[in-house]
Order: structure tokens, then sequence, then C-alpha cells
């Protein structure tokens, strides 16, 4: 996937960010980083890492992914909404498994900035970022 299409997924989401013409432009209070994308060993697999940084009370686009993501809290307070489930806050040091094709959003519930690392493992050429209503 060439860093154009990692760039669009950024909604991040968290999605924050990666290459669908709907997601290119992050949410306000939202800044995504892309630091690292590599093959797997899987083949047509790849695995894409980014930081996402939340300003005071940002909130993602409700989104999917079309593979896992892993998303761990570096800084901050991130409240996660996963489809019909029960809202979870992690806590800096706090990781949370979301699986493929599951919608959800992420917010900042903290007084001050969040941020997650977040590492998705995806098939090649798919869009990362799949923006839901």
């Amino acid at each position: 996937m060439k860093m154009s299409h990692v760039m669009a997924g950024a909604l991040l989401i968290v999605g924050s960010g990666l290459a669908l013409p709907t997601a290119n432009a992050q949410q306000p209070g939202i800044q995504r980083t892309d630091l690292v994308q590599h093959d797997l060993s899987i083949p047509a697999h790849e695995t894409v890492q980014a930081r996402v940084d939340f300003g005071p009370g940002a909130i993602s686009i409700k989104h999917s992914h079309p593979g896992e993501d892993v998303a761990y809290v570096l800084e901050g307070s991130l409240e996660y909404q996963l489809e019909d489930r029960a809202p979870v806050t992690l806590h800096a040091g706090e990781a949370l498994f979301i699986p493929a094709g599951v919608a959800h959003l992420a917010k900042n519930v903290g007084s001050g900035k969040a941020s997650e690392l977040a590492t998705y493992i995806v098939e090649k050429g798919t869009p990362l970022v799949v923006p839901v209503k």
C-alpha cells in the first residue's frame, strides 16, 4: 500500500487517517503520524503502525478496518465505543483489540492531550479506514 493510502485512512480514526477520499481529511483535534508499514510473512498482508494524537474532547469518525487493530494508549484517557458494546475507557499503558470489520470510534475523555499507538494487520491494497454511517 502506498504512503498516500496510509495517509488517507487517518481519522484516525483513530483512523483517525489513510486513502479514501471521504477519510482524507483528519477530524479536528486529531493528528495521525504514520510510523511503520511493512510486509508480513503472511502472503498479501502487511502491518501498519501509527501514532494518533487527540486534542481535548476530540472524537474520531465512526469507522472500521479491513483487518485487526490493536490500540495502545500512550498518554491520557481514551474512550472506545465498539459497535453496540458498552464504551470502555483506557488509560496510558492499557490496550484494546478491535476485530476486523467492527465499527468503532475513539474519544479523548481526559482534560489534556491523549495519544494512542495503533497497529493494524491488514490485507495489502485494501483501504485502511472505512467510514461507517
